[in-house]
C-alpha cells in the first residue's frame, strides 16, 4: 500500500474506544484552550473581517462560530474559527515539526461535527487522526541533518499546508467515507495546500487567516471526495506529488505511516503559555528569572543568543523588530518581547495579552529598552534547536555587572509542562475579554467531561448581541 492509503487504513479504523486515556485527556485540554484563544481574538478586526467574508460566502445554517454563536456552512464556520484560534498567536505548537496543528484541526472537526450530527467521542476520535495526520506529514519534510523543517527554510507555512491534510481526513472520517474516501479527501487536499510565511518577518496580518483556510480547504477537500471526486494514490510521495512541489522530494516515509495507533503526537505538542511567536519564549523565561535581580532603568546592553534559524523570524529586520508596526508585530519580535518581559506582564501566566497592544509598541521606555538588545546565534542553542526553541540571555548594567540567564527547555513542553489548573487559568483570562466568569466555568466543566455529553453542548454559548464584542 502507499503511505496514502496506509494513512487513510488507520483513519478509518481509529474510533473513540481505541483511544489511549491520556489522548482523550490532550484533545479535551487543547479544545478548552482553543476555545478560548477564539474567544480572545473576537475583537480583534481581522476576525469581524472573517465573519463578513464567511456571511458574503452564505449558505445553510450547518455550525456556529465561537463567541457569537451565528452559524455558517461548516466550512464558513471553520474558516472563521481557524482565523480565530491563530491570530492571536497564542495557539500550540509542536517540535520539532514547528506546527500550530489545533487551529486548524478543531476549528475543522467542531464544524463537520457539527454539521454532521455526530457525537461528542466521534469528534474526539476524529480530532485524534486529524492531529496525526496533520504533525505526521509535516515530520516527513522535518530534516534532521538541516536541524529545521524543509517547508519554512523555503518560505511555507507548514501549519496551513499540514493542516489542510489532517482537517480533510478528520472531515472525511466524521463524514462517514471509510478509508477509500479518506484517501481521496486527503489527496484532493494537497492540491488545496497553501501559504507562505514571508508575514512572520515582514509584518501583514495575512498569516491570521492560514488556519482558516486550511480546516475551510480541509472540509472542501472531504466534500469533493464525498461528491465522487478522487485524487492519486501516490499523492504524498509521486513525482509530482505533495512532497516534490513543496520540498523538493525531501520525504522521510517512516515518519508519516510508522507506529501508526501505537505512538500518538498529540500528548507531545507544547502548550504557550505567553500570546507571542514560541521562539521568543525562552527568552521571555530568562527575562522573568533575571527580572528581579537588576534595574532595569541601569541597564546598559542585552544580548538575546538563540538558534541560529530563529533569528530571521524574531531578529530580522532589526528595524522592524525594535520598532515593531503594530501590537500583532511585537509578537514576533525577540528584542520586543524581551522588553515586554522586563518591564510588563504579571497577568495569566506571565505576559498577556495586554503586553502586546497598538499603545504599547509606542511606548517610549519598551522601544528604548528594546533598542538595547541584540539577538544572536549560540552553539548550544543551535544543537538543542529546534526539539527545544532555547535561549540564553545576558544583561550588562552601566556599572558593570553581567547577568546570564540559560533556559533551555521551553515551558508549556512535555520537560517543562502547564498543568491543568495553569491552562484553566490561561482559558479564563482569556475568555474573561468577551465573556463573564460563571459562563467560562459552566464551559470548562463541560470540557471536561465532555465525552460524556452531546456535542452541541459546545456551541450553545454565544454573546448577548450575538455578534463579537470589543473586549
Amino acid at each position: 500500500m502507499t503511505p496514502l492509503e496506509k494513512l487513510s487504513q488507520f483513519a478509518a479504523q481509529t474510533t473513540f474506544d481505541r483511544l489511549p486515556a491520556e489522548v482523550v485527556e490532550s484533545v479535551k485540554a487543547r479544545i478548552l484552550d482553543t476555545y478560548g484563544l477564539c474567544l480572545a481574538a473576537s475583537p480583534l478586526d481581522t476576525s469581524r473581517m472573517a465573519l463578513e467574508i464567511a456571511k458574503a460566502w452564505g449558505g445553510p445554517p450547518e455550525a456556529t462560530v465561537i463567541g457569537c454563536g451565528q452559524r455558517f456552512p461548516a466550512a464558513g464556520a471553520a474558516f472563521v474559527n481557524g482565523v480565530l484560534a491563530h491570530s492571536l498567536d497564542f495557539d500550540d505548537t509542536h517540535l520539532p515539526s514547528v506546527l500550530h496543528p489545533s487551529a486548524t484541526i478543531l476549528p475543522a472537526v467542531w464544524a463537520v461535527g457539527e454539521a454532521a450530527g455526530a457525537s461528542s467521542q466521534d469528534m474526539i476520535a476524529a480530532a485524534a487522526v486529524g492531529y496525526e495526520v496533520c504533525v505526521r506529514s509535516g515530520m516527513a519534510a522535518y530534516d534532521r541533518d538541516l536541524g529545521n523543517s524543509v517547508f519554512f527554510e523555503r518560505g511555507w507555512h507548514a501549519t496551513s499546508i499540514c493542516g489542510t491534510l489532517g482537517a480533510a481526513a478528520a472531515a472525511a472520517k466524521l463524514f462517514g467515507l471509510g478509508a477509500d474516501g479518506i484517501g481521496h479527501a486527503m489527496a484532493i487536499a494537497a492540491s488545496m495546500s497553501s501559504g507562505i510565511i514571508e508575514g512572520n518577518r515582514a509584518g501583514g496580518s495575512v498569516k491570521r487567516i492560514h488556519c482558516g483556510w486550511a480546516a475551510h480547504g480541509g472540509i472542501i477537500a472531504a466534500q469533493c471526495a464525498r461528491a465522487g471526486i478522487t485524487g492519486p494514490l501516490s499523492a504524498f510521495e509521486g513525482r509530482f506529488g505533495f512532497y516534490q512541489a513543496f520540498c523538493g522530494g525531501t520525504f522521510h516515509e517512516a515518519e508519516l505511516i510508522d507506529h501508526l495507533g501505537e505512538s500518538w503526537c498529540v500528548p507531545e505538542i507544547f502548550y504557550k503559555p505567553y500570546p507571542a511567536n514560541h521562539f521568543t519564549h525562552a527568552g521571555i523565561d530568562a527575562a522573568f528569572k533575571l527580572r528581579p535581580r537588576l534595574e532595569v532603568d541601569r541597564i546598559d546592553r542585552i544580548e538575546l543568543a538563540v538558534a541560529s534559524p530563529t533569528l530571521r523570524t524574531i531578529a530580522e529586520p532589526r528595524e522592524a523588530k525594535i520598532h515593531p508596526q503594530s501590537g500583532y508585530h511585537a509578537q514576533f519580535s525577540g528584542p520586543f518581547t524581551v522588553a515586554s518581559a522586563l518591564l510588563g506582564g504579571g497577568g495569566g501566566l506571565g505576559l498577556w495579552l495586554s503586553d502586546f497592544t497598538d499603545k504599547q509598541v509606542s511606548d517610549p521606555k519598551y522601544l528604548n529598552l528594546a533598542t538595547k538588545v541584540t539577538c544572536v546565534s549560540d552553539p548550544e542553542c543551535d544543537r538543542i534547536f529546534p526539539n527545544q526553541f532555547p535561549a540564553v540571555l545576558r544583561i550588562h548594567t552601566l556599572d558593570g555587572q553581567n547577568f546570564e540567564q540559560k533556559v533551555l527547555a521551553n515551558r508549556g513542553g512535555p520537560q517543562n509542562p502547564l498543568s491543568f489548573s495553569e491552562l484553566k487559568i490561561k482559558f479564563s483570562a482569556n475568555a474573561s475579554r468577551v465573556w463573564d466568569e460563571p459562563q467560562a466555568d459552566l464551559l470548562a466543566e463541560r470540557i471536561s467531561d465532555l465525552e460524556k455529553r452531546p456535542l452541541a453542548e459546545l456551541f450553545q454559548f454565544k454573546n448577548e448581541s450575538g455578534q463579537f464584542r470589543s473586549a
